[in-house]
């Protein structure tokens, strides 16, 4: 049987997690420093039980346009922020805040608000998914807590 763990982006992006199972047990993550856990990704148990990884619904907003030009500088100005986006073909998707939304709406983007899994960009320089035969140098681990 395959346990589910439900958790929002900023859950998934710690390194340690003490997190709660949908069968209500308790376990702690370790993952490595850096490292962002995907929805759907599977991670084990000490005792060898799979854990799948839900990306929880969270608050985000949309800033689209047809215009790529305009995607890529919300983008930017974004990322100059330090705020983590995730781009679709004529949108980009960024945690809910208000004022990030009105600063992106005044570069000429239409934004709306919806409620979703949120999976952004990794970074170019972490170790946000491997490659072909790659495995991230420590693989994640959930330590299992007695209820």
């Amino acid at each position: 049987m395959t346990l589910r763990a439900h958790l929002d982006f900023q859950s998934r992006s710690k390194s340690r997690l003490l997190l709660r199972l949908e069968n209500g047990e308790q376990a702690a993550l370790v993952v490595e420093r850096g490292r962002l856990l995907r929805g759907g990704e599977t991670v084990a148990l000490e005792d060898g039980r799979a854990v799948l990884i839900i990306a929880a619904d969270e608050p985000l907003l949309e800033a689209v346009s047809e215009d790529h030009r305009l995607i890529a500088r919300a983008a930017y100005h974004l990322g100059n922020r330090h705020v983590a986006v995730e781009l679709l073909d004529h949108a980009v998707r960024f945690l809910a805040d208000h004022v990030l939304g009105e600063m992106v709406r005044g570069l000429g983007l239409t934004v709306t608000s919806l409620v979703g899994p949120f999976e952004p960009e990794g970074g170019a320089y972490g170790h946000s998914h491997a490659h072909g035969s790659e495995a991230p140098a420590i693989q994640p681990k959930i330590h299992s807590y007695p209820r």
